[in-house]
């Protein structure tokens, strides 16, 4: 994530729910990450230059995979679509805002 207030905001609210968190930058990041066996990853796909094929190869040998939960912003939605299909859930950032709370407890749905 680019918005280092809205990173902020979630480790916030991940400390209040009890909920553990990692922020993955790179595809090694998110190797190590997901060698933990997340229940949930959320990914920007706003970032500029951000490698998305990079992001989602490294979950296609997952068994199981995470939920990932994806999040654009109304002016982005028609630009970041070819990325939706790839995801179990997209919201956009203020729908994502709202949720935050349960998502980190109780994750998203397949």
């Amino acid at each position: 994530m680019k918005d280092l207030f809205f990173v902020a905001r979630i480790k916030e609210t991940a400390r209040l729910v009890g909920t553990p968190l990692a922020f993955a930058r790179t595809p090694e990041d998110l190797k190590a990450a997901v060698a933990e066996a997340p229940d949930l990853l959320i990914v920007d796909l706003t970032t500029n230059g951000w490698d998305y094929e990079a992001f989602f190869a490294v979950l296609d040998g997952v068994t199981p995979r995470p939920a990932v939960l994806g999040f654009t912003t109304h002016a982005l939605a028609k630009t970041t679509q070819p990325l939706h299909g790839r995801c179990t859930r997209v919201v956009t950032k203020e729908t994502l805002t709202q949720e935050l709370p349960e998502l980190l407890k109780s994750g998203v749905a397949a």
